[in-house]
């Protein structure tokens, strides 16, 4: 594994249940500014078995930017649905409430 992967992992395993971060702020923390891309594959290359929390990541929209054909997606959604998270009509989840520095309470409810 790469020194680039082991700091995006260790990034991940921070983000506590019940939040999230986007791929773009966890390649900021892992010193990776502009390497949003770099994020996606690292969590890709991840095993079925690895204890990251690959679900907390999401795109800066607060979607699920997993593709829809492998049911990956739906899986992500309701591992974060099981960590109290809501998503509104649009499949979006409020940065505002549940990012990974937002005070709690903050955003509106869904």
């Amino acid at each position: 594994m790469s020194d680039t992967y082991t700091r995006i992992y260790a990034v991940v395993r921070r983000i506590p249940a019940g939040r999230v971060s986007t791929y773009g702020e966890v390649a900021r923390r892992a010193g990776l500014s502009g390497y949003a891309r770099q994020v996606g594959y690292a969590l890709h290359a991840l095993d079925e078995d690895a204890d990251v929390p690959w679900q907390r990541v999401v795109n800066a929209r607060g979607e699920v930017s997993l593709p829809a054909d492998a049911g990956l997606d739906s899986l992500q959604r309701q591992m974060l649905e099981a960590e109290g998270i809501c998503f509104d009509a649009r499949g979006r989840l409020d940065l505002k409430q549940y990012g990974w520095d937002s005070p709690p309470g903050l955003g509106k409810k869904r």
